[in-house]
């Protein structure tokens, strides 16, 4: 059987944490993870307050959504997919495990902000505001890396 390579084992477990761990045939850690991503959206009421947000409706997303849940979203969500990048075919580059934790952070910032920040009188929500906090987690995660790896050898 072919390994799974990187990029199919991100884009999988982009679409559902759990499904690169399958491809990779981690079959507990892959139940695990489902379960945990099912727990963390119905508690948090995320699929409608993604419809909301997609439709505009930002007041609807905020009333609906709890934001005690959806903080845990982002962590296991980047962490299923560090887990499936990591052990998908072929190796893993020093520290590639930096981007996927700063955009776990960013991201459950992007959360905690998401009632008090907007952009020329619009609010993006607690869908699209930790969407954008994902840019700045991978830069700081990426440069954090390079630095690393560039000034201590890492």
């Amino acid at each position: 059987m072919k390994k799974t390579g990187k990029l199919e084992a991100i884009l999988w477990s982009i679409a559902l944490p759990g499904f690169g761990q399958f491809l990779n045939g981690h079959f507990g850690k892959g139940v695990v993870f489902i379960a945990l991503e099912f727990l963390i959206n119905l508690n948090a009421l995320f699929n409608l307050t993604i419809k909301y947000s997609f439709n505009g409706d930002i007041t609807k997303a905020f009333n609906t959504s709890d934001p005690q849940w959806l903080m845990f979203y982002p962590c296991v969500y980047m962490f299923a997919m560090y887990d499936a990048y990591k052990f998908a075919d072929g190796p893993s580059p020093p520290l590639s495990f930096l981007p996927f934790a700063f955009s776990a952070y960013f991201v459950t910032i992007g959360i905690m902000f998401s009632d008090r920040v907007s952009f020329f009188g619009i609010m993006p929500g607690p869908v699209w505001l930790p969407m954008l906090f994902l840019i700045p987690g991978l830069a700081a995660g990426f440069g954090i890396r390079f630095l690393l790896i560039r000034f201590y050898k890492v």
